[in-house]
C-alpha cells in the first residue's frame, strides 16, 4: 500500500502541535514493494556501526547500552530528554536520531508529522509472543480496557495510513517497557491512615495540605489529578481519557484554586526530582514512577505504591524508527529492536519496577528471586539488587497490588494525548507557572 502526504491539521501550533482529531496522523513512509527510500546516515561497511537512540530516562541506562553494544557489535549513542522536549525533536527533526525510544501516548504527533516510518512485522522474529495487552489491550478476558490511548487503539498501521487496532503486516512501535502506575506516600507518617492513601482522592486530601506533589506533564500529571478529582466527588468527565475544553478548564481551576491555597509543595519533572522531595521531606504523597521509589529505598527512605481501588494509570514504551532510515542503518535499527524483545534490557527494567511485553523471555534473566518479586508478586526471598546493582529490595518485602497479571487487570485510564492536547499544554504551563 502507498502512504499520502498529510495535510495539517487546521489551527496547528506549529510543529510538535498534535493533530487536530485523535486519527489525524500521516504516513511516515511508503511500505511494500517500490518503498520509498528515504536518506539516512552513513555507514561504511569497514566502520562499526552506530545508531543513534533518542529518548527519556525510562530506558536510557548504561547497562542497556554496553550490553546491546556487546551484543550486537555497535555503537550506540543516547540522547535522553524529558517527554516533551524528546517529543518535539522527534517530531521535527527526524534527521537527528535513528531510533526513537518513547511512549505510545507521545505517538500521534510524530506519526502525524511523518517523523516515524512503519515497522515490518516480517523483520520482527518474536512478534508472536508480545503479549495481548498490547495487542488487544487487556492482558486477559476479564481485564479492565482502560480509558485513553491504550497501545492498541494506534498500533498497526491501517490501508487509511492512519493508525487503529485492526491488525496488519506493519506497526507504529514496537512494543517493550511499560508500567501501571499510581502515586507514592511515606508509610512512616501516614501510620494508622492507611485508608485515606487506597484512593487516587488522596493526592487532593487536605489532610497533606502542602506535603503533596504532581508530575510536570500534561498528558500524565492531568490524569492523576483528574483521577484524584474523580474519586472525591468534585468533578465528572464525559470521557476521562479525551476531556473537553469545558472540563479540562474546570480541572485546572480546581487545581489551581488548590495551587495557590498551597495544597502543593510543587511539581517535578524528572524521577529524581521526585525522589528528592519526599527524602527532603517536603512530601508525604505524590506522584511517583518506579525508578523514584527505587531512589528512595536505596537512601533508606521509607516509601510505599498505593494500590488504588479506582486502578491505575498505565502507560506503554516501544521503539520507533525515524522515516530517514535506509540502508545498513535500517538494518542495525531493526536488530536492536528484535535485541529488547530478547530478554536481557527487560531483566534491566524490571529492577527498577517496569515490566516488558515479552514476559517469558525476561523471566531466564532474572534470579528465581527477582522473577518472585518482581513478576509474582511473591515476597522477596532475599535481599534484590537494583539496575547498577545497589540493594534496593529487602528480604520480605512484598510488591505493591500483586503480581503483574493483577496489576495489568486494574487499568483506570492510559497516558494519553487528547484530542485538545494543545490547549491543555497552554493551560498546565500556566497552572505549573511556566
Amino acid at each position: 500500500m502507498q502512504f499520502r502526504s498529510p495535510v495539517p491539521p487546521k489551527g496547528a501550533d506549529g510543529a510538535g502541535a498534535a493533530p487536530a482529531g485523535r486519527r489525524a496522523g500521516g504516513a511516515a513512509a511508503r511500505v511494500g514493494q517500490g518503498a520509498e527510500v528515504l536518506s539516512s546516515p552513513a555507514v561504511g561497511r569497514s566502520e562499526r556501526p552506530r545508531l543513534r537512540v533518542l529518548g527519556t530516562e525510562i530506558t536510557a541506562l548504561d547497562e542497556i547500552q554496553k550490553r546491546a553494544e556487546a551484543d550486537l557489535g555497535i555503537e550506540i549513542e543516547f540522547e535522553n530528554l524529558d517527554f516533551l522536549s524528546a517529543q518535539r525533536r522527534a517530531a521535527t527533526q527526524p534527521d537527528a536520531y535513528d531510533v526513537y525510544d518513547q511512549c505510545f501516548h507521545n505517538l500521534d504527533i510524530v506519526w502525524f508529522w511523518r517523523a516515524i516510518q512503519p515497522i515490518d512485522l516480517a523483520r520482527i522474529r518474536l512478534w508472536g509472543e508480545v503479549t495481548d495487552l498490547t495487542k488487544t489491550g487487556r492482558i486477559g478476558p476479564n481485564a479492565s480496557f482502560g480509558h485513553g490511548d491504550a497501545p492498541a487503539t494506534r498500533l498497526f498501521v491501517q490501508p487509511s495510513q492512519s493508525l487503529g487496532p485492526e491488525a496488519s503486516r506493519w506497526i507504529s512501535m514496537l512494543p517493550t517497557v511499560h508500567n501501571l502506575d499510581s502515586f507514592a506516600f511515606r508509610p512512616d507518617i501516614v501510620n494508622g491512615e492507611a485508608e485515606r492513601v487506597s484512593s487516587w482522592a488522596a493526592l487532593l486530601d487536605e489532610r497533606w495540605h502542602g506535603r503533596t506533589a504532581l508530575v510536570d506533564e500534561p498528558a500524565i500529571g492531568i490524569f492523576d489529578a483528574a483521577l484524584a478529582a474523580q474519586a472525591r466527588g468534585e468533578m465528572s468527565f464525559r470521557d476521562i481519557g479525551n476531556m473537553s475544553t469545558e472540563e479540562i478548564d474546570r480541572l485546572l481551576d480546581l487545581l489551581d484554586a488548590r495551587r495557590k491555597a498551597g495544597h502543593f509543595h510543587g511539581f517535578w519533572k524528572t524521577a529524581a526530582e521526585a525522589a528528592e522531595m519526599m527524602a527532603d521531606g517536603h512530601t508525604v504523597i505524590q506522584s511517583m514512577w518506579s525508578p523514584g521509589i527505587t531512589a528512595l529505598r536505596r537512601r533508606g527512605v521509607a516509601v510505599e505504591e498505593a494500590v488504588p481501588h479506582e486502578g491505575y494509570r498505565a502507560w506503554h514504551g516501544g521503539l520507533c524508527l525515524s522515516s530517514r532510515l535506509a540502508g545498513r542503518t535500517l538494518d542495525v535499527a531493526y536488530e536492536y529492536l528484535n535485541w529488547w524483545l530478547e530478554g536481557y534490557a527487560g531483566a534491566v527494567v524490571a529492577r527498577q519496577g517496569y515490566y516488558m511485553s515479552i514476559p517469558s523471555r525476561v523471566r531466564g534473566h532474572l534470579t528465581p528471586a527477582e522473577w518472585a518479586y518482581w513478576y509474582e508478586g511473591e515476597p522477596a526471598p532475599s535481599d534484590l539488587p537494583g539496575p547498577d546493582g545497589t540493594i534496593t529490595v529487602r528480604a520480605g518485602a512484598v510488591r505493591s497490588g500483586g503480581s503483574y497479571w493483577q496489576r495489568a487487570s486494574s487499568i483506570a485510564v492510559w497516558n494519553t494525548t487528547m484530542d485538545e492536547h494543545n490547549y491543555l499544554v497552554r493551560r498546565w504551563a500556566q497552572f505549573v507557572g511556566r
